[in-house]
């Protein structure tokens, strides 16, 4: 074993653009350590202080002839004063091929959330893709999440396994399509965390939740990497759709790439200042998926969503339990929809809601969104959450039927515009079940019009309330439980997206 320490120049972390990043003194290994004992190990340490770059980096010298390649690291955790972020310390790989922000040379990550991983040619540690561990510079990735007063003291140990290399399985992927019902309400979660990144259940303990959660479909969403794509095509069947996606974790917010083509990896080494936002929504495109930030108020570090909605294709509004930031959050959406409707916009960004479960006792499928789609395949599902044609429910027990009918019958649903003129009457029709004594109101761009006396505790109703397009632009409904008491609202048991009245 060699044992290496690195001293950081502070001077050396002034850097522009806070995604910047440090590169580390390279770490060598000698090519005569494969006739030695098939195994070669190098230590080294550091200290990185408060206002270090996002991501630093090691550089290892990877000879010829190695078999695997092994890394563990340690920090320290020293005690803070209240309300001081203490140290964290996140960890990935990229091979010869470099870093370059949006390359190839990408090869796993798993943040905070192990302290070791090795790759090698036939199998990796979860959220890390298998393959030939190639000579030439590789690339540890450090990345300083927060950093006590008292610096950040690290060990990182990598050893290298010499020997012939085992053949790289070819990948196999979930199909775009499941049997479904036809044109039909599917019900799916879209943003779950595996133990291929942060999460504690497999992917077979997934999908077995999803079913007993009455879900249709799933979309995979961990964070930052990929590497779980392949492990999901046996759990997919006739009756749950697996579409595959990543939850790109930037420091300034996250954001669910949400149904791309297998195999798709989006980078999310980028602050907003660094204006590189939109070439990573591009790319999401490109690969066919949706654009769906993720929890824009959760209070934890880098949470908040700073990157603005113009490249989105909907939002969550409701991320797992309902909580304080979710009701933020509920507002900020209207305001979008006020702003679309003052600015005559056909364009309006949809709500969505996803469990964001990581292990016990996190439910999948609470809350869900519940699409109309024409099928139950990747496709259809993406084109009903484009469009709004979908509710957010806190679970498979609650459903719900909102329509909006015109004087001479005309008829819109969910995401939909009724085109009538400004002073007809409308008539919205609300039809619920499961939702025990909750409570229905009506929202339009003038707020809360309408709130109707608790429901049965058969959770079964119907409410209906009149209205023109020229008192209300648009409408949709929110199904909230009884408070206990004071002037907040009651936890949502669902959420629809709005119907448009007007506009003919």
């Amino acid at each position: 074993m060699c044992e290496n320490d690195h001293g950081i120049d502070r001077r050396a972390l002034f850097v522009t653009g806070a995604a910047a990043a440090l590169t580390l003194g390279t770490v060598s290994f000698p090519q005569s350590a494969a006739a030695a004992d098939g195994q070669e190990t190098r230590t080294v340490r550091g200290t990185l202080p408060t206002g270090s770059p996002d991501y630093v980096y090691l550089p290892v010298e990877v000879p010829a002839g190695v078999r695997e390649i092994k890394v563990a690291y340690i920090y320290d955790k020293p005690s803070v004063p209240a309300g001081t972020q203490g140290n964290a310390l996140d960890i990935g790989i990229f091979d010869e091929r470099g870093t370059d922000l949006g390359g190839t040379g990408f090869r796993g990550w798993s943040g905070g959330a192990r302290s070791e991983f090795f790759l090698r040619a036939d199998e990796a540690t979860p959220g890390y893709v298998p393959g030939p561990v190639r000579p030439g510079t590789w690339h540890i990735a450090l990345g300083p999440y927060t950093v006590a007063p008292q610096g950040l003291a690290y060990e990182v140990t990598v050893t290298l396994t010499y020997g012939t290399s085992g053949r790289t399985p070819k990948p196999v992927y979930p199909p775009s399509r499941a049997k479904g019902r036809g044109r039909a309400w599917y019900r799916g979660d879209c943003h779950l965390h595996s133990w291929h990144s942060d999460g504690r259940r497999t992917p077979a303990e997934i999908a077995a939740l999803a079913r007993a959660a009455g879900l249709d479909f799933i979309n995979t969403s961990d964070h930052n990497t990929h590497a779980s794509h392949p492990h999901w095509a046996d759990q997919a069947g006739d009756d749950l759709l697996i579409m595959l996606g990543e939850e790109v974790t930037t420091r300034n917010g996250h954001v669910v790439a949400l149904g791309t083509d297998p195999g798709t990896f989006v980078d999310w080494r980028y602050r907003a200042r660094d204006n590189r936002f939109g070439r990573f929504a591009r790319e999401i495109h490109r690969a066919g998926g949706l654009v769906v930030p993720a929890h824009p108020h959760a209070t934890c570090v880098g949470c908040g969503w700073k990157f603005g909605f113009t490249d989105a294709d909907a939002v969550e509004v409701w991320n797992g339990p309902y909580t304080p930031d979710d009701e933020v959050m509920l507002a900020e959406w209207d305001n979008t929809l006020v702003a679309a409707v003052r600015e005559g916009r056909g364009s309006w960004l949809p709500a969505m809601g996803s469990s964001d479960a990581h292990r016990d006792p996190d439910a999948v499928g609470s809350p869900q969104t519940v699409v109309l789609a024409d099928d139950l395949s990747r496709r259809a599902v993406q084109e009903g959450i484009r469009a709004g044609r979908s509710y957010v429910a806190e679970s498979q027990h609650v459903s719900l039927a909102f329509t909006a009918v015109g004087d001479r019958g005309q008829h819109a649903g969910i995401g939909e515009r009724l085109r009538v003129e400004r002073d007809t009457s409308v008539t919205v029709r609300l039809e619920v079940r499961g939702a025990p004594r909750c409570t229905v109101h009506l929202v339009t761009d003038q707020g809360t019009l309408f709130t109707s006396d608790p429901l049965p505790v058969s959770g079964t109703g119907t409410v209906e309330w009149r209205t023109t397009p020229a008192y209300a632009a648009y409408v949709r409904a929110e199904l909230r439980h009884e408070t206990a008491a004071g002037p907040l609202p009651g936890a949502l048991a669902a959420v629809t997206n709005p119907i448009f009245l007007g506009g003919v």
